[in-house]
C-alpha cells in the first residue's frame, strides 16, 4: 500500500469515525470525552471501567454504541445472589409439543451479547465474577461440564 492509498484510506476512516460520533451525539450531549475512550477501548478490543454517579447516562452511552455500530447489547445487574449460570446460560429440559419427547436444551445468557454492560460487579459472589472474568479474558464461555 503506497502512502496515497494510506491516506486515502485514513481520510475514510475519520469520515466514519464522525459519522458515529454524530449519530451516538443524537442521544449523548456533553460527554465528547467519555464517548471518545470508550470507543478507543472498543476498537483496541479492550474492556472499559466506567465509574461515576448514578444518571450520568453510563447505560444510555453503551446501548447508543451498540445500536449505532449495529451490535447486540446486554446489560447485566449484578447482585449477591446472581449465580454463574444467570449471566453463561443453562441447560433447561424442554418436552416436545407433539410428542412425549424430552430433550435439554442450551439457553443462552446474556453474556452471549456483542457489547455488555455489567453493573455492581463487585456486589455478586467470586464465582460468579470469575465467570465474567473467564469470558472476558478468553472470549469463551465454559458453562456446565464444559
Amino acid at each position: 500500500m503506497n502512502s496515497e492509498e494510506m491516506i486515502q484510506k485514513i481520510q475514510e476512516l475519520k469520515q466514519v469515525k464522525e459519522d458515529l460520533l454524530a449519530q451516538i451525539r443524537k442521544t449523548i450531549v456533553g460527554q465528547d470525552e467519555v464517548i471518545d475512550k470508550v470507543l478507543i477501548g472498543l476498537f483496541a478490543n479492550g474492556h472499559m471501567l466506567i465509574e461515576g454517579v448514578p444518571g450520568l447516562a453510563k447505560t444510555l452511552l453503551i446501548s447508543t454504541i451498540a445500536k449505532a455500530l449495529n451490535l447486540t447489547f446486554g446489560r447485566i445487574q449484578f447482585t449477591p445472589d446472581l449465580m454463574p449460570s444467570d449471566i453463561t446460560g443453562s441447560d433447561i429440559l424442554v418436552t416436545s409439543r407433539d410428542s412425549e419427547r424430552r430433550e435439554f436444551q442450551y439457553i443462552k445468557g446474556p453474556i452471549f451479547a456483542n457489547l455488555i454492560l455489567a453493573d455492581e460487579i463487585n456486589r455478586t459472589p467470586p464465582k460468579t465474577q470469575a465467570a465474567l472474568l473467564q469470558a472476558m479474558q478468553e472470549y469463551q464461555v465454559s458453562s456446565g461440564n464444559t
